[in-house]
């Protein structure tokens, strides 16, 4: 080995060393290196993957929202800042994961806040090789001309061998979270734009799309991550109950709503994991209603679907109560068959089924259901449609309809909701085509559709599947009507 080999390589290591004795050692940091480590092996040594921050947006000119991390950035790195990107690089010898982020800046913490050190990136992550983000460019492009960043023209290193490798045979990758392709008149994504550009300067390289990869090890959560999953179901699900504390005639929606979020930020969970639906009387009706604004009266129900973020992990649980604290009948009625039908879902969610099978099971409880009470007229076909009108199992993580393949059969540690609901909307019937069917169907429902009108019910629990069953994940939150009832009876003394 030469001297100047010699030099290259212990600048390189000696840098790792370094850098890894300041990565804080713990259930994250050990979840997260797993977590790389499985996408690294997928990917192979011809491969350079790279995973971006999400982009900052303009709420109003010069106001931002609040920044909200790139689900696969923050599952592979833990780092929530913005101007973050991450390199992987499977054929390395040591330097398989680089980081790249901000570099401080006094003005800029001055306005915005504190930016994390290298070495704090370096703790929070467990990534030893962190560069600044002005470095990237530079870097990779580096690799791809089988050279090492930062060395000398007359300086080797073996460090990215395998790699260089692989350029000079055509064989080189690279990967980038592509995710569903756009139309040829869509805008291009980031990755795509990226990708257009590397292909007219990288020649001989082709392109893997590593969104299905990270999706499909996102799908089953590791037990810390089922750990996280349960905490936020906990504060979720004493928000709801706080909603429910708050809810009465006269009240308003925005009550509710500010009674839940106050439990999230008490708990620790800064934000919620999607906007809150809280819908009252007709607006229970209103599959993604986001007023809050209406006043609740005496006699109704109030339907609220909202959950807390907590450390990047949400889940989901609607809930539709009575204002005055008593269901009337028929609201009793429609509840039931909602209930049956999660029920029935819950049943048929077990290893080695899929989401289609759950789909069924609450369908069909759900026509039966429809046809006894008198709003459809046939329960073979697609009439309950008209009143059952979304899917009831969707997966649940990073994000509230996280990403998974729903092929895939159900195995433990998948986490997913069942959230069947009906909305008997009148003007329903006004949407149908007029046909001679249609008219048959809507003179025979009517006196139904009068009976239950406005009536809007969805129940919605969160679960974590293991080898034994179902855990639920928001089971503390009153749900049958007893329970409900209950609860709404003595909330004054909770």
């Amino acid at each position: 080995m030469t001297w100047v080999m010699t030099r290259v390589t212990t600048l390189v290591t000696g840098a790792l060393l370094a850098s890894a004795a300041l990565v804080s050692a713990g259930p994250l940091q050990d979840d997260l290196a797993a977590r790389r480590a499985r996408l690294l092996e997928q990917l192979g040594p011809d491969t350079v993957a790279i995973v971006w921050s999400a982009p900052t947006r303009v709420y109003s000119l010069d106001v931002d929202y609040e920044f909200r991390q790139d689900s696969h950035l923050l599952y592979l790195t833990g780092i929530a800042q913005e101007d973050t990107t991450l390199v992987l690089i499977p054929g390395a010898k040591t330097m398989r994961e680089v980081l790249f982020v901000r570099q401080p800046d006094p003005r800029r913490e001055h306005r915005n806040g504190h930016i994390l050190t290298r070495e704090e990136v370096t703790a929070r992550s467990g990534v030893a090789t962190v560069y600044f983000v002005d470095e990237f460019e530079p870097f990779v492009t580096a690799l791809f001309n089988r050279q090492v960043y930062r060395a000398r023209r007359n300086e080797r290193s073996p460090e990215f061998d395998a790699f260089f490798e692989a350029v000079a045979g055509g064989r080189a990758r690279l990967a980038l979270p592509f995710g569903p392709r756009p139309a040829p008149s869509a805008p291009l994504t980031a990755p795509y734009e990226f990708a257009v550009r590397a292909r007219d300067r990288f020649l001989g390289v082709s392109f893997v799309d590593t969104f299905p990869l990270i999706a499909a090890l996102r799908q089953v959560k590791s037990p810390y991550e089922q750990t996280v999953m349960t905490r936020s179901g906990s504060i979720s699900s004493s928000a709801h109950k706080a909603g429910m504390r708050a809810a009465g005639p006269g009240r308003f929606e925005y009550e509710v709503e500010a009674a839940i979020e106050q439990v999230y930020l008490a708990s620790g969970a800064m934000t919620p994991g999607y906007p809150s639906i809280v819908g009252s009387g007709p607006n229970a009706t209103i599959l993604h209603y986001g007023a809050s604004s209406r006043q609740m009266q005496a006699g109704e129900l109030l339907l609220v679907d909202a959950a807390a973020s907590y450390d990047g992990y949400t889940i989901d649980i609607t809930r539709s109560y009575p204002v005055s604290g008593t269901f009337s009948e028929p609201q009793k009625a429609i509840y039931r068959l909602v209930l049956e039908a999660q029920e029935a879902g819950m049943r048929a969610a077990r290893v080695g089924n899929r989401t289609v099978d759950v789909e069924r099971a609450a369908e069909a409880v759900v026509k039966a259901g429809l046809l006894e009470l008198g709003l459809i007229t046939d329960a073979s076909g697609d009439q309950f449609r008209t009143w059952y009108t979304h899917g009831i199992c969707h997966w649940i993580g990073m994000d509230v309809h996280d990403v998974g393949d729903y092929q895939r059969p159900l195995a433990p540690g998948m986490t997913f909701v069942v959230e069947p609901g009906l909305y008997i909307r009148p003007q329903a019937l006004d949407e149908l085509a007029d046909t001679p069917e249609n008219r048959a169907f809507k003179a025979a429902v009517l006196p139904a559709v009068q009976k239950y009108a406005l009536i809007g019910i969805r129940v919605e629990d969160s679960f974590l599947l293991t080898e034994t069953g179902l855990i639920s994940l928001s089971a503390s939150v009153p749900r049958t009507i007893a329970e409900v009832e209950a609860f709404m009876k003595g909330r004054s003394g909770q």
